[in-house]
């Protein structure tokens, strides 16, 4: 986990987004001169600099760091990673679980590293549709493993806040390829993820 009261911000674009910020609390009707929002422009630019930090980081680069040549070539099944993300309908939050599953092809990862995509990828602008495809591919071009699956289950804030106001409405997106066109691999990976 990244602490973000260590983060360094490039100012420039903190100024820039500060400033934006300030003119839309004054377009909706706010004084950003007040005490209360003083502060709220630089914390809400540096907030959209963290949860926008995925741009930054090259996913396929995390998966290639720790590559390994093993002959292991079962599932190997990374359930309930956490993630947040930003609708980039509404910049809106949307937060949930990721399962990730794969069969290697002579090469696994760190296991930590299929987190890390996830995080990468989670840390952009998004649509969960858009979002799990990635995942899939990344994976899939980097390792070359005999076929992934990813599920993603979540929240949407836009949906829960805003619009039809559906407070326990949960999203499931899911995509895979090779090995798990199998719809007996299919069921063992959600069996396994306890779906």
């Amino acid at each position: 986990m990244i602490d973000t009261n260590l983060m360094k911000f490039p100012e420039e674009k903190v100024q820039k987004l500060m400033s934006h910020y300030k003119e839309i609390l004054s377009l909706l009707g706010e004084d950003p001169e007040r005490e209360g929002l003083l502060k709220t422009p630089e914390r809400v630019a540096k907030a959209m600099l963290t949860l926008t930090r995925g741009y930054e980081v090259d996913p396929k680069e995390v998966l290639r760091a720790a590559k390994f040549k093993e002959e292991y070539s079962q599932m190997v099944v990374v359930k309930d990673i956490d993630f947040f993300s930003m609708c980039e309908h509404h910049m809106l939050p949307f937060y949930g679980k990721v399962h990730v599953a794969y069969i290697p092809n002579g090469y696994i990862t760190g296991l930590s590293k299929i987190a890390r995509v996830v995080d990468i990828f989670s840390h952009r602008l998004q649509v969960q549709e858009r979002m799990t495809l990635q995942i899939k591919e990344c994976i899939q071009e980097t390792l070359n493993p005999l076929g992934v699956m990813v599920v993603v289950e979540a929240k949407h804030m836009c949906m829960q806040m805003r619009g039809v106001e559906k407070q326990n409405s949960v999203t499931t997106t899911s995509d895979f390829t090779g090995a798990f066109n199998q719809a007996k691999t299919r069921e063992e990976f959600m069996n396994l993820i306890g779906r």
